[in-house]
């Protein structure tokens, strides 16, 4: 969106592809959803996914609680 642009910005969840080192925004929204927590991570803010398993995370600790629910760690 440029600055000239006057739609609002989309609200609700986002759909997206989660790649190597990027993802690709299928449907556009203001955020996604951390698959360990159910917080609400804006997507200027994603940092943390896991490509395999198509899922969000909100943080490196979330990942690991994730990891933990799927019993993948003890």
């Amino acid at each position: 969106m440029n600055r000239l642009d006057r739609r609002p910005p989309p609200n609700g969840a986002a759909e997206v592809d989660y790649l190597d080192g990027e993802y690709r925004v299928k449907k556009p929204g203001a955020f996604v959803l951390c698959a360990a927590t159910g917080a609400q991570i804006p997507l200027e803010r994603l940092t943390y996914w896991n490509v395999d398993r198509q899922e969000a995370y909100a943080s490196p600790d979330a990942k690991l609680l994730r990891l933990k629910q799927l019993g993948a760690l003890k």
